[in-house]
């Protein structure tokens, strides 16, 4: 059963930290994110943003600091103990199995995930999921046929039907054309609707800004800047370290 967090954060980092020998690849990261809410990650490559990601779910072990899901310390948990109590992720680049269906590929994701129960249950759990995301349609296509959007969306429908309360993404807008870009926009709004709590890291700033209702900006594996969207746009520093002088223009962001 997945925990439940009331009025207190769904997940936390408490300085949060990952050594690789003399390297510092996360420093002291610390954060907290609610149900319906969306925390934005920006900064630039090589900040620690998905290494922050790895110590999170548990693909990577943390030197120090403390995870939490819903105030229970999950930090040294293995990676499907995290899933089936409601932390889910996605990955760069589009992360599904190619050999199967986009219809087997969620009834997977349902029986890896917490609410498994019996095969017309996850059945009916991945038809839910699929029109969710808008690939009902395509249910019985190969997932090898896919194309980078529809396995983006499939890879995200996969990590909503382990029953998350949680969801990290990891650039769910790259590579992506403006009109792909808006449906995207949108679904993620929607999994917002739905009460799950989301982190996503993104470099599309248009995208971002539109989601996000705070951002941190990582640098050199710290937190470089934390506030809300426009105030990161605003911001002298953050406008030298990573936007860059073109995002001092008026809608240029």
């Amino acid at each position: 059963m997945a925990v439940t967090s009331g009025s207190g954060p769904v997940l936390e980092a408490r300085g949060v930290r990952k050594d690789y020998g003399g390297l510092i690849a996360v420093a002291d990261v610390s954060f907290a994110v609610g149900a319906g809410e969306i925390l934005g990650i920006a900064g630039p490559n090589g900040a620690g943003k998905t290494t922050l990601f790895d110590v999170m779910t548990g693909h990577t072990k943390a030197t120090g600091g403390e995870v939490l899901l819903a105030g229970r310390t999950i930090t040294d948990e293995p990676v499907h103990a995290r899933t089936r109590l409601g932390l889910a992720r996605t990955f760069q680049q589009p992360m599904v199995a190619r050999s199967l269906t986009v219809q087997e590929n969620m009834v997977l994701a349902v029986a890896y995930g917490r609410s498994r129960g019996p095969a017309g249950h996850r059945r009916q759990t991945a038809a839910e999921y699929l029109d969710f995301i808008g690939m009902a349609d395509q249910a019985q296509t190969s997932s090898d046929l896919l194309g980078v959007f529809d396995r983006k969306r499939l890879m995200l429908g996969t990590a909503l039907a382990t029953g998350a309360s949680v969801i990290l993404l990891d650039e769910p807008f790259g590579g992506l054309s403006p009109a792909e870009i808006d449906e995207t926009i949108v679904l993620i709004n929607g999994i917002r609707e739905r009460g799950l709590a989301v982190v996503c890291i993104e470099h599309v700033m248009r995208a971002l800004t539109s989601i996000a209702d705070r951002v941190l900006v990582m640098h050199h594996g710290s937190v470089f800047f934390e506030g809300t969207p426009a105030q990161m746009l605003a911001d002298e520093q953050v406008i030298e370290v990573y936007l860059g002088s073109r995002h001092k223009k008026a809608g240029e962001a």
